[in-house]
């Protein structure tokens, strides 16, 4: 078991994330620039155009994700990525989004991370060999597991009480969560189907719980 952080393979630059709109020089010049410590003075001087809210603009990165640790919600998200599973930076971005308290990734430890946009650099990542490494990190934290799979024994989503505290784990794409983590999940739910095809494309799977977790849990006017 490995509780640290993942290893990454390359992904897009923070300084120029294609597609963003950004903002300029601080208005007014170095003259003009806040004395908040949490301010980059590079940024400032030069401009932000990182993938970040407006509510962070000019912000150290580690500013940032220290307030991030203040904003998150108690649940965390875990994939298991004993395939190379591709949709690994898209449940990252996603989990940003909702302000996870944390991802893990199961089994391989190297994924791309191009899908995250970068939202990665402001989450705690965390890396386990096997299910059971998750499995402790869970019990010692007092989170629940639960799974989102479509087993024939699984609870609706749509109808399911989530723990306020707990580890949405998803399986990766094709055979879905392992028997071992279908074995030590505290409750495993489904995502309501009315289609031809037996399964949804994991990042958007986990997409869909975890704004179920919002729904359920979320203070929504701390919302951006």
């Amino acid at each position: 078991m490995d509780g640290g952080d993942v290893d990454e393979l390359p992904g897009p630059s923070e300084w120029a994330v294609p597609g963003q709109v950004g903002v300029g020089p601080w208005p007014g010049g170095e003259g003009a620039w806040p004395g908040d410590e949490r301010y980059d003075p590079d940024l400032l001087a030069h401009g932000d155009t990182r993938n970040v809210v407006d509510a962070y603009r000019y912000w150290r990165r580690d500013a940032v994700a220290a307030d991030l640790v203040r904003r998150a919600h108690p649940f965390h998200v875990a994939i298991e990525n004993f395939g190379h599973d591709h949709n690994i930076g898209t449940v990252v971005r996603t989990a940003n989004a909702f302000a996870a308290a944390g991802v893990h990734v199961v089994g391989r430890r190297r994924w791309n991370r191009r899908g995250a946009m970068v939202t990665d650099r402001y989450l705690r990542l965390h890396h386990h060999d096997e299910v059971a490494g998750l499995v402790a990190f869970a019990a010692a934290n007092g989170l629940a597991v639960v799974a989102v799979d479509n087993t024939p024994d699984a609870q609706r989503l749509e109808t399911a009480a989530l723990p306020r505290e707990c580890v949405l784990l998803f399986g990766q794409e094709g055979p879905g969560v392992t028997e071992d983590g279908r074995a030590a999940a505290d409750m495993t739910v489904s995502i309501a189907q009315f289609g031809s095809t037996r399964s949804i494309n994991a990042g958007v799977a986990a997409g869909i719980a975890m704004h179920t977790w919002v729904r359920q849990h979320a203070e929504l006017d701390t919302a951006w």
